[in-house]
């Protein structure tokens, strides 16, 4: 076996680490191998065409052909299928975010101690209704805050008054929100480790885990807690950073380009298991 083929089955077997959980997913959720099948196909068709191309040239369907192993006939299949859409999802969990870092980071809305206040949802001052407008554009704040109760995020007093109840937007009560975290989150993972993976690509990205298999049960749950506050502080302050540079909270910046940028943190445990 010579490196290459040595390489490839590192790939092949990473490949099957990364589908089990998400098969694992598709069947608790009653998606099919024939519907699974022709997802991925789709995928195939889309990351040729879109990501794939020759510099200066517009990818044909015959190259998709080439690329992907499909027949043409195939492809002009693919090609006119209406993809699923994740917008309406996309952006109520980017409005969902933006009220709610807001809420964490502006002094308005901050106590003594940092905390966020409960705050009126109308009025004068540091209102709910404010705080929409401030960090989310020209949303209605009514829709918005039904949207956060609804999602569990907040809850509403009885003197007319909502409190964050969250430190991070985590939906309780959307399984399509939760879906759509699925996707982008694990799609920006993979792709920060195919930018390290790649040797053309000079400065990698800051990828890093802690990570040990032979632990007590009885440390979890402290390990869980000092994880849980260590990363949330790391994140708030990182929070406060990007959004001084980010022009839908402050639109007056100047500058070029329009860029995504951010950092993910994630607990896992599980028990140990000799094939892992």
């Amino acid at each position: 076996m010579d490196e290459n083929n040595g390489s490839m089955r590192v790939l092949y077997g990473a490949i099957l680490r990364l589908l089990r959980p998400l098969v694992k997913l598709s069947l608790k959720k009653g998606i099919s191998y024939g519907t699974f099948a022709s997802l991925l196909k789709w995928v195939f068709y889309d990351v040729a065409k879109k990501e794939l191309t020759l510099e200066g040239r517009k990818q044909t369907q015959s190259r998709i052909s080439v690329i992907t192993g499909f027949s043409r006939k195939e492809v002009k299949r693919l090609s006119e299928l209406d993809p699923p859409s994740m917008r309406r999802q996309k952006e109520q969990y980017n409005r969902a975010t933006r009220v709610i870092s807001g809420w964490r980071r502006d002094n308005d809305y901050l106590d003594a101690q940092g905390q966020p206040i409960a705050i009126p949802i109308t009025g004068n001052g540091a209102t709910f209704e404010m705080l929409v407008k401030r960090f989310s554009g020209d949303m209605p704040p009514r829709a918005v805050l039904d949207e956060l109760i609804r999602l569990g995020a907040l809850e509403k007093e009885s003197d007319n008054r909502v409190r964050l109840v969250q430190e991070a937007f985590m939906p309780t009560a959307d399984e399509a929100i939760k879906f759509h975290i699925l996707g982008t989150d694990t799609e920006l993972l993979i792709s920060t480790i195919d930018h390290n993976i790649n040797p053309d690509k000079t400065t990698p990205f800051f990828q890093r885990k802690v990570y040990y298999d032979n632990l007590p049960d009885e440390i979890l749950a402290d390990f869980r807690r000092r994880s849980g506050i260590s990363a949330q502080k790391l994140l708030d302050d990182l929070d406060r950073y990007l959004a001084i540079n980010d022009r839908d909270v402050n639109p007056e910046l100047e500058g070029t380009g329009r860029n995504i940028a951010g950092i993910g943190i994630y607990y896992f445990q599980k028990p140990f298991c000799e094939e892992d």
